[in-house]
Order: structure tokens, then C-alpha cells, then sequence
């Protein structure tokens, strides 16, 4: 237990622990302030509140940050489990406390609604709180709702006027409206303000929509088709006619959102995704083999939690928010905190419900990038640390690769080969720690002989020296180069440095990311050419190649020097750079007189080389 040095309230709250019961319930933190900073459910109430006091050191430092803060906790006795996760739910969404992970503001997002008038409307609406009605959604992006509402608008014929619209079902009229708008004049209304369409009739064409937008196709189906059915038999063809396009329009919608087969009625699919930071959670609804919606929303970690207490906090809030009726929920692994009484888990193996736990994981990363793309474009630092988070899970690495090194080779045919290094620390150049190397012992253009000399160079000083050693090393080439540097790292020097490497195309482009798995071998990273941690890896093997080619290129023109002019007894490179820069080239300075020479290095030195291509 904790001692007044952690909180210096602790003798209040012992007391206060002796009367929580061992019973299933809602707990709540609260500050000196009296304000709500966290709230939690749980099976037995004494044993998790109790579990924040003891084993302090054992908390993450979030959790550690909020047990100084407590001032006094109240708890709430419920019946059941399922009980505790729905107060939990609504008193999460009442108190918005500081340290529970919480979905964004429904504000965020677009719904539609069905209003509670007597001849209700489909609006497009963000705001839940002003408006009477029932809502459908969130969707995940406007764009996706206005398609949505433009194909029930060709389908249905609804008001979208803001008349007062009463119905008075004792004298059967309807009051409120005067004349027709443009919208009945150009076919998209039949009209109910001024009794051209019955009370009855268009309350049954809201009960289709409503139908249609929770994934209800069959019925409506079967309605339209006995409806152009009917119409034929009356000789009725026309209508029939616009009957039969409407139903045609219906089966393109169902069959572009279909994924599976009908067998899979009604179900919740849930992925998840997290760092350190933040939880990416995606949610499909499913309705008779279709996706009604698909929805992506992003957390913010508060106190450091498992994904499986974010899915058990999500789930239910989803799952209200949405209105869903579905009993079965398919999720990634078991979430323990959920009641199989309050919704029933799935954790696929195969089939069609393993085919929709792919499609909602595909959707969640897809949302995670973009998340984090938007992210490095507002905080380009905060966004690299995102990228070296998902670069340490893409590669499986034991820490965060804040210190990243990466090698690259220049020759030509083996003349003045030399290697560079360059350092990236934190997804940033690291300039002062570039570093360049002649190779010494290798002859003849052997690029995996060049990589294993100053690799062995680099890590054997810094061994030796004490320094610290990168947390990922990047061969800019491909398998052959990674195994070579595996050889010299481990087998060699027997140090503990993950190493990935950059292959290219044939048109000498970067395509592809490959890392030693956990049997040894080489495999590749599916990184898309699009993606921001795939760019940061371009940016490091462009600048290695440009350090290394700028080091090559200052070489040879130096090794012009030594192996022309330099050749000379009594003539240094000093003197050879004076001559080229003056005359131009080595045949220019063949050319020149006895006194044109001297005049550029003097008598003595002009002396040695005139007479030097004299005689050869």
C-alpha cells in the first residue's frame, strides 16, 4: 500500500477502501476539486480499486500520475456485468474525465435522420443534441453519406421542405402546408403537405428508407418487386417500368456493398489497432451479407491500456452510438471485460466472418496512415515519432530505432573505392555523425568485401570505445548485402544490432523493405512506394548515395593529381592543382614554355616539370 509520500490522502481513502464490496460495479475517481478524472467498471469492485494502491511500482507512470491525484472515490453496486459496462459507458460520456480514453466528439462525424415529426424527414446532420429523431451512422467521410442520401432520394419519394407539417387523424387531414414546392413539380415529392399523398402511404415510404439504411434489402425487395408485379397485372406499365429501375438501382447498391454471403446476417466487426500514444479502432456493421457502414475512429491513450481495455470501453460505446441491434460482435482476440450476456464474441479463424475481420483490419491501417500523415504535416516532429513507432512494429524491433545508421558503396571499376555512413537520430539528418572510409584491404570492384570492411570498422571502434551502438542498421542494397552484414555484426563482432535493407528495381528504384525474420531468413515488408515510413527510408538511402558519390567524386579528381603531375620527383599535389587550374588540362600544360610555367609555380618547380615531359 501506498504511503503519504504518494498521496497524501491515503489514510482517507483506507478507510474508504474497507466498505467497497466484492460485487460487480462502477468505480470513480475524484480531485480536491470534486471533479470526476476517472472512471472504471469492474467485476469485483474491491479487488481492482484496492489493485491502484498496491504494487505502485509496478504501474505505468500514467497510472501513478493519477493515483496522486485522488482525492476520494465513490462506487456504484449493479446487478450484473453487463450493468457495470453500460453505467460505465454513460458515465464515461457525462463526466468526460481527464484520464479515460475517449472516443472523439460526435460532432466529428455526419449522421443521417429520420426526424420524429408526424411526416418525418431524412436530414443530413453532425449534431445529435438539438435535433428529435432516429439517427443512422456516424459515416466515416461526408462524401459516403451524400451518396447514400442521393440514392434513397431516387429510390423514395420524401419531403425535404421545413414545413410544420401536422396530422390531424380524427378529421384525416393534414395542416400546415399551403401549396406544392419545386419538388413535387420536378417528381422528386408526391406532395404530403397538401394531401396528395397519404398520411399512411409516406409514413411507409419513411419505414422503407429506415428499413434500407439498416442494411434491410430483402424486404424492400420483395415489396418493390410484388409492387411492379401488381402494376403489370393493371396493365399499368409505365409505373411498373420506373418500379423495375428502382429495383435494378437497390441491387447495383446491395451488390457493390456485399462481402459475404446472406448467412451472415447481422454482426459488428471490430478491429484494432495502437502505439504508445494512440488506438485506431475500426467498425463494420453487417446487415444480410452487407456493409451498411464502415467506421474508423482514432484514441488517445491515457493511462497506457492494453487494446483489449480500449475494444472493452469502444465496443460498447460503438455499439450504442450506432444504435446497433446486432448480438454478435467478431473481433480480433477475446476482450474479457465484455459479457457474453450483453454481446456475443467471435474470434474467426476462417471463412466468411475471418474474410471481414481482413477487410475492417485493412481499413483500420489504412485509417492509421492517414491519421499519421496528417499528423506529420501539422508536427512534422510528432509525426516522425510515429513513423519510428510503426517502423519498430513493421520490423519487429526490441526498441524505438531513434539512432538509425546506413552504409553505401562508390567506385568505378574498382578505382578509388570509398563507403559513407550517415545517421539519422529521431528521423532527422545527424550530420555531425556522418562519417567517411577508404577502403583499405579490398581490390577490384567487390562491393560485399567494401561493405564488410567498414562495417566491421565502424562497430569494432565503437565497441571498443565504449559508444553507443545504433538501434538499426540500413544496408542500402539488397539480400546479399544484409547477409554479409549479418556475418560481420554477429558472427564476427557478436554484437546485437537489428539490420534491415533497401532493395532496388531494375530502374534502380527503391521498391522494397526486407528485415531477417524470426527463423533467420530474409523476407519483405509490405510497405506501399505511397507511404510516409516508406519515404523516410528513400530519404535515407538518397542520402548515403549522395554523401558516398560526393566523397567519390572529390577523391578521384584528387587522384588525377597524384597519378599525372604528382608522378613528377619534387612536384605535390599543391603544385599540380596550380598548373590545372591555370592552363586547364595536363596537354595544356605539356604545351607551355619554360617561362609561362614559372610563372605559375616559380623557376624551380617550372624547371623540373618542363624538363620532366621533355625527355618522355
Amino acid at each position: 500500500m501506498i504511503d503519504s509520500s504518494i498521496n497524501k490522502n491515503i489514510e482517507r481513502i483506507k478507510l474508504k477502501l474497507r466498505t467497497v464490496p466484492e460485487t460487480p460495479g462502477v468505480y470513480q475517481y475524484l480531485d480536491e476539486s470534486g471533479t470526476v478524472i476517472y472512471v472504471g467498471k469492474a467485476r469485483n469492485l474491491q479487488r481492482r480499486v484496492s489493485s491502484y494502491f498496491n504494487r505502485y511500482d509496478d504501474h505505468s507512470s500514467k497510472i501513478k500520475m493519477l493515483v496522486r491525484h485522488i482525492y476520494d472515490l465513490r462506487t456504484t453496486v449493479v446487478a450484473t456485468e453487463v450493468d457495470a459496462l453500460l453505467l460505465e459507458n454513460n458515465l464515461i460520456k457525462e463526466y468526460q474525465p481527464r484520464y479515460n480514453s475517449m472516443l472523439k466528439d460526435d460532432k466529428t462525424y455526419p449522421y443521417l435522420c429520420i426526424t420524429d415529426e408526424d411526416y418525418p424527414r431524412l436530414i443530413f446532420t453532425r449534431d445529435r443534441t438539438n435535433i428529435k429523431g432516429h439517427f443512422f451512422g456516424p459515416y466515416p467521410n461526408q462524401r459516403i453519406l451524400r451518396e447514400l442520401q442521393e440514392i434513397i432520394r431516387k429510390l423514395f419519394f420524401y419531403r425535404s421542405c421545413r414545413k410544420n407539417l401536422k396530422w390531424n387523424a380524427d378529421k384525416n387531414i393534414v395542416t400546415g402546408g399551403d401549396r406544392p414546392c419545386m419538388n413535387h413539380q420536378i417528381g422528386l415529392c408526391k406532395a404530403p403537405c397538401v394531401g396528395m399523398q397519404s398520411h399512411e402511404e409516406y409514413l411507409d415510404t419513411v419505414n422503407q428508407i429506415r428499413k434500407m439504411l439498416r442494411g434491410d434489402f430483402g424486404e424492400i425487395l420483395d415489396s418493390m418487386k410484388k409492387t411492379m408485379f401488381d402494376f403489370a397485372d393493371q396493365l399499368r406499365f409505365e409505373e411498373a417500368e420506373v418500379m423495375r429501375r428502382k429495383i435494378r438501382l437497390l441491387e447495383e447498391y446491395q451488390y457493390k456493398s456485399t462481402v459475404v454471403n446472406t448467412n451472415v446476417r447481422d454482426v459488428d466487426v471490430f478491429s484494432i489497432l495502437s502505439n504508445s500514444k494512440y488506438a485506431y479502432v475500426n467498425m463494420m456493421r453487417i446487415k444480410n451479407g452487407s456493409i451498411v457502414y464502415s467506421f474508423s475512429t482514432e484514441i488517445k491513450k491515457q493511462l497506457d491500456e492494453s487494446d483489449s481495455e480500449i475494444l472493452a470501453t469502444v465496443v460498447p460505446a460503438l455499439h450504442e452510438r450506432t444504435e446497433s441491434t446486432a448480438t454478435e460482435a467478431i473481433v480480433p482476440f477475446k476482450v474479457d471485460d465484455i459479457p457474453e450476456d450483453y454481446l456475443k464474441q467471435t474470434v474467426p479463424t476462417r471463412g466468411d466472418r475471418k474474410e471481414l475481420l481482413e477487410l475492417s483490419e485493412r481499413n483500420v491501417r489504412a485509417y492509421q496512415h492517414q491519421c499519421e500523415h496528417q499528423r506529420l504535416l501539422v508536427d512534422p516532429d510528432g509525426g516522425r515519432n510515429q513513423l519510428m513507432e510503426r517502423l519498430q512494429r513493421e520490423l519487429h524491433l526490441p526498441r524505438l530505432p531513434r539512432q538509425i545508421e546506413c552504409f553505401d558503396n562508390s567506385n568505378i571499376q574498382g578505382a578509388f573505392p570509398v563507403a559513407a555512413m550517415v545517421r539519422f537520430t529521431d528521423g532527422k539528418p545527424n550530420r555531425s555523425e556522418y562519417r567517411k572510409y577508404n577502403i583499405k584491404t579490398v581490390e577490384g570492384p567487390d562491393d560485399y568485401a567494401s561493405m564488410a570492411e567498414v562495417i566491421e570498422r565502424r562497430y569494432r571502434r565503437l565497441s571498443e570505445e565504449g559508444k553507443t551502438l545504433p538501434d538499426l542498421l540500413l544496408v542500402d542494397g539488397g539480400a546479399g548485402q544484409m547477409e554479409v552484414a549479418r556475418r560481420v555484426i554477429n558472427d564476427t563482432l557478436h554484437l546485437d544490432i537489428p539490420i534491415a535493407g533497401l532493395a532496388k528495381d531494375q530502374r534502380h528504384r527503391t521498391n522494397e523493405l526486407l528485415c531477417f525474420d524470426e527463423a533467420g531468413k530474409i523476407s519483405v515488408v509490405g510497405l506501399k512506394p505511397t507511404d510516409q515510413l516508406f519515404h523516410l527510408l528513400e530519404q535515407i538511402q538518397n542520402e548515403v548515395h549522395r554523401f558516398a558519390i560526393t566523397f567519390h567524386r572529390d577523391k578521384r579528381s584528387k587522384g588525377t593529381f597524384k597519378t599525372q603531375l604528382t608522378d613528377i620527383p619534387g612536384i605535390g599535389e599543391k603544385t599540380a592543382r596550380d598548373l590545372l587550374l591555370r592552363f586547364g588540362s595536363l596537354k595544356e600544360v605539356k604545351l607551355q614554355n619554360l617561362d609561362d610555367l614559372a610563372k605559375v609555380v616559380g623557376p624551380a618547380k617550372a624547371r623540373l616539370v618542363w624538363n620532366y615531359f621533355q625527355q618522355a
